[in-house]
């Protein structure tokens, strides 16, 4: 395997290894998944954010991020009240059975620009996204050299993708369980719990040297 291969797989399973720890994006997307709900343009929203992300951090934002301790003590306590909020609406969800059916109709009553909104706010309102992607796999791709820090940087583009498709479209094998309001009870509930222990390791954990 040539240098340049071996960089973009390395980028891809760094990236997916990070990213497969579930967070508010993460089962966002997979609830709308579940439910059929504008999951392509989400999938194209989330892998879009992600290049635009790490690719800050390739070119330098990291690093000016990193100097900036000020300015991510803030975002810490903005994405926290984001995550709590995220959290409080999927325990509220629990609790409301007539909210969690799963509608078969594609537009739903949730809008496009709704969905696109939230999707958003769950990935540029979490401070520890931006840690893991603009400071932590930028560096990692700073760290090659050139040119392989951009083909470091196309294997995390890759991880992405791949990411992205298999819990927006493999969501769908498990329509059939979450036709039962049982199950949106469960997740939620999951949902509700995580967004708790974010929160918390948010606000306990030194970002400075995450």
């Amino acid at each position: 395997m040539s240098a340049s291969l071996s960089l973009l797989f390395l980028g891809a399973t760094t990236t997916i290894s990070l990213v497969a720890a579930i967070g508010a994006q993460g089962t966002f997307v997979l609830r709308q998944g579940i439910l059929g709900r504008h999951i392509t343009p989400i999938i194209i929203f989330c892998i879009l954010s992600d290049a635009l992300m790490i690719g800050l951090g390739v070119v330098g934002l990291g690093a000016l991020l990193d100097a900036a301790p000020w300015f991510i003590e803030v975002f810490r306590y903005v994405g926290a009240a984001f995550l709590a909020w995220f959290g409080f609406e999927a325990g509220r969800r629990v609790f409301t059975p007539h909210s969690i059916m799963v509608d078969d109709a594609e537009g739903d009553s949730q809008s496009l620009k709704a969905a696109l909104l939230t999707t958003a706010a769950v990935t540029y309102l979490n401070p520890l996204a931006w840690l893991d992607t603009t400071i932590l796999l930028g560096s990692l791709a700073n760290a090659q050299g050139d040119p392989g820090r951009w083909w470091y940087y196309l294997g995390c583009c890759c991880g992405s993708v791949l990411w992205f498709l298999m819990i927006g479209y493999g969501s769908r094998i498990l329509r059939p369980l979450f036709a039962r309001p049982e199950a949106w009870r469960v997740l939620d509930a999951a949902v509700a719990l995580l967004m708790v222990y974010l929160v918390f390791n948010l606000l306990t954990v030194n970002l400075s040297t995450h």
